[in-house]
C-alpha cells in the first residue's frame, strides 16, 4: 500500500489553494499605456487587439479605472508630434508622455507612474541614441537620456525605466536625478533586454522600428545567459533599484537565474509579441484565453518576478 500520495493535497480547490506555492495578484501587475497628441483619441492598435493609442484626456480616464481595479502602476509610452536626429521631443515638456504623466499624477496621485526612457520612437532614424554614421554613440547618448529622465521626473514620474541598453546609463541617470534633487525617484533598469523578434507589434504601436539595420549592437544576443548576470551586476553597482528582464516567456530561465543572484526586486516585461500570439490564438478558438493568461503570468511569478508589465493586466484585474 502506498504511504505517500501527493494527490491527497489536490482533491479540491481549498486544499490546492492552501498548499499553492505561487500566488498571482493584481498588485503584481503594471499596465502599459500608449499616449498620443490630440484630444478624445482612442484608436485600437491593429497588431495588439484591445490596446489603444490614447490622447492624454482618455489616458487619464483609463488610469482612473486602472486604479479602481487595484492595479498599482502604469508605464507610459508615447508617440511624439515631431522627430529629429537626436530625439529632442523625448524631453519636451509639451510632449504627450510628459503631459500624460503630469495629468495622471494629478488625477490619480496614488497610482505609481513608470516613465519609459528611450529615444527610438523619438528619433527620425528609429535607433535608441545619437548616431555617428550608422553607429549609436554610447556616451553622447547618455547625455540625452539624462535629459529625458529629468523631464519625466519633473512631470511627476515615480520610477524611471531606461530601456535603451547603453552602457553606463543607470549611473548617468542616477547622477542627473540626484543633481536635480529627485533622490526619491527610483530606477527600474531594463538590465537584461534581448534583441528579440517578440517586439514586433510594439514597434508598430510606438512607430519605433529602425530605419536601417537592427539593434543587435546594443541589445543582448538571445543565446547568452552569463552575459545577463554581468549586465545585472553592472546596473546594480550603478544604482538600479529594480532589475527587469525582457522579454518574459522565452527567458524564464534568465529570470530564475537573476532571482537567485540578487536581493533587489525583479520585474519582467510580458511583451507585445507574447501578448499578440495569445490574442490571435484565442480569437481562433484554439486556446482558452483566460486559462492561458493566468498560467503564463503565474509562470513569470514562479520564475522569480516580483512585478510583471503586461497588456493582460486589465483583463486579469476584471477576472479577479
Amino acid at each position: 500500500m502506498l504511504k505517500l500520495r501527493p494527490r491527497r493535497l489536490r482533491l479540491n480547490e481549498n486544499l490546492r489553494s492552501m498548499v499553492r506555492e505561487t500566488n498571482l495578484s493584481v498588485k503584481d501587475l503594471i499596465y502599459p499605456l500608449f499616449v498620443v497628441a490630440g484630444e478624445n483619441v482612442r484608436e485600437e492598435i491593429p497588431s495588439m487587439p484591445d490596446c489603444y493609442h490614447l490622447s492624454v484626456d482618455n489616458a487619464v480616464e483609463l488610469a482612473k479605472k486602472i486604479s479602481t481595479l487595484g492595479i498599482p502602476a502604469v508605464e507610459i509610452f508615447g508617440l511624439p508630434e515631431y522627430k529629429d536626429e537626436i530625439g529632442s521631443s523625448a524631453w519636451d515638456m509639451k510632449s504627450p508622455v510628459q503631459r500624460a504623466i503630469s495629468a495622471i499624477k494629478k488625477a490619480v496621485p496614488e497610482l505609481v507612474i513608470v516613465g519609459d526612457v528611450c529615444l527610438c520612437q523619438y528619433t527620425s532614424h528609429g535607433h535608441c541614441g545619437k548616431l555617428c554614421g550608422h553607429y549609436v554613440d554610447n556616451d553622447e547618448t547618455l547625455k540625452l537620456l539624462q535629459k529625458v529622465a529629468v523631464s519625466q521626473a519633473e512631470a511627476g514620474a515615480d520610477i524611471i525605466a531606461p530601456s535603451d541598453m547603453m552602457d553606463g546609463r543607470i549611473g548617468a541617470i542616477r547622477d542627473a536625478l540626484d543633481e536635480k534633487n529627485f533622490i526619491n525617484v527610483s530606477i527600474m533598469s531594463y538590465a537584461v533586454k534581448y534583441a528579440s523578434a517578440y517586439y514586433g507589434p510594439f514597434r508598430d504601436a510606438a512607430d519605433s522600428a529602425p530605419q536601417f539595420g537592427d539593434r543587435k549592437q546594443y541589445q543582448m544576443d538571445f543565446a547568452n545567459s552569463r552575459e545577463a548576470l554581468k549586465e545585472v551586476e553592472l546596473d546594480l553597482a550603478e544604482g538600479a533599484d529594480i532589475i527587469m528582464i525582457k522579454p518574459a516567456l522565452a527567458y524564464l530561465d534568465i529570470v530564475s537565474k537573476v532571482r537567485e543572484k540578487i536581493n533587489r526586486p525583479v520585474a519582467v516585461y510580458n511583451v507585445s509579441g507574447e501578448y499578440a500570439m495569445v490574442k490571435a490564438a484565442a480569437k481562433k478558438g484554439w486556446i482558452d484565453y483566460k486559462r492561458i493568461v493566468v498560467e503564463n503570468l503565474t509562470a513569470m511569478k514562479r520564475a522569480g518576478a516580483d512585478m510583471i508589465i503586461t497588456y493582460h493586466a486589465l483583463d486579469f484585474a476584471n477576472w479577479i
